[in-house]
């Protein structure tokens, strides 16, 4: 699992390739809280995700990269991350996702100048897919979530958060396949407890933790494309059992009312993922105790605005 060390040096590796997103304090009843909370907007990160961070590190720990470029399998935001990376680094990339993916996920990662091709009907098939084609290119794979480098390079988002705002006890954060939850908790270690939010349609981490292992899980629902992983990484789950407090499942129509509520209060386009921490506070699936300051990542903003302003 990752360490503060291993994140420390991620951060050193990746600057000047992301930017540090900012926060913003909003007062409780602005989204009918009675409570303030700190946001931090990673949607606002190169690629429209905190996806960068994770794809950057794995690339440039790598070493030399291979001439087929980099190839990976993604719901749409980790693609447009290493697309991203890649054309910044003048690598070549590909990208297989899922049918699930948007159209606008889809134009997100072609217009970084990778090739992409849609095929299967989840996240799984997808990376199936990926790694075959890895097989006959040799082309380094960078994978969304279950690798050391991603873990670490996604921890970044932590060291930053608990650098702007070091009052938090409580942290709220979207989990799919668990690279970003796993790398903060990782970073925050039980300073702050670690709160997994994920769709009630997508409880991979739900589920892992309450059968002590990575199992299957259902995917579907309105934030499939981010969230829907099949089942956690190895690689995060005994950071998850060591250092997430607790994981809090919401609905689909929870979800949508917190990206309204994002665009009424503070006009920003979050994508349904990136709405879903938000959504646990402003349904009451998680109540933090008295006197708990509470920090919500932001992890995406991928949408078109339409389906959420409309």
């Amino acid at each position: 699992m990752p360490d503060r060390t291993e994140i420390l040096a991620a951060a050193r590796r990746i600057a000047g390739h992301v930017r540090q997103t900012p926060l913003i304090r909003i007062a409780g009843p602005e989204f009918g809280l009675s409570h303030p909370v700190t946001l931090k907007l990673e949607l606002l990160q190169h690629a429209g995700s905190f996806k960068p961070r994770g794809a950057f590190n794995r690339i440039l720990s790598a070493g030399a990269v291979p001439e087929a470029g980099v190839i990976a399998a993604s719901g749409g935001n980790h693609g447009a991350a290493v697309a991203y990376a890649a054309h910044r680094l003048g690598l070549k990339a590909e990208i297989f996702v899922p049918e699930l993916a948007t159209e606008a996920k889809l134009a997100r990662i072609r217009s970084f100048g990778a090739t992409v091709t849609q095929t299967g009907a989840t996240y799984a098939e997808a990376l199936a897919a990926s790694e075959a084609r890895a097989a006959e290119t040799g082309a380094l794979q960078v994978h969304a979530y279950d690798h050391p480098a991603v873990l670490a390079g996604q921890g970044t988002t932590a060291l930053e958060f608990e650098a702007s705002a070091p009052d938090l006890t409580h942290v709220l954060v979207a989990t799919g396949g668990g690279g970003l939850i796993g790398g903060m908790a990782a970073w925050y270690a039980g300073r702050a407890k670690v709160i997994s939010v994920e769709p009630q349609a997508c409880p991979a981490l739900h589920d892992a933790l309450q059968a002590g292992r990575p199992v299957p899980a259902p995917v579907s629902g309105v934030a499939a494309d981010s969230l829907g992983a099949r089942q956690v990484g190895a690689l995060m789950f005994p950071v998850a059992q060591a250092h997430v407090a607790a994981a809090v499942l919401v609905s689909d129509d929870a979800i949508r009312d917190a990206q309204r509520r994002l665009w009424d209060t503070l006009r920003l386009i979050a994508e349904p993922g990136g709405a879903t921490a938000l959504a646990a506070l402003i349904s009451g699936a998680f109540v933090p105790p008295p006197g708990a300051r509470v920090g919500v990542l932001v992890c995406g903003g991928n949408a078109d605005p339409a389906s959420v302003v409309a």
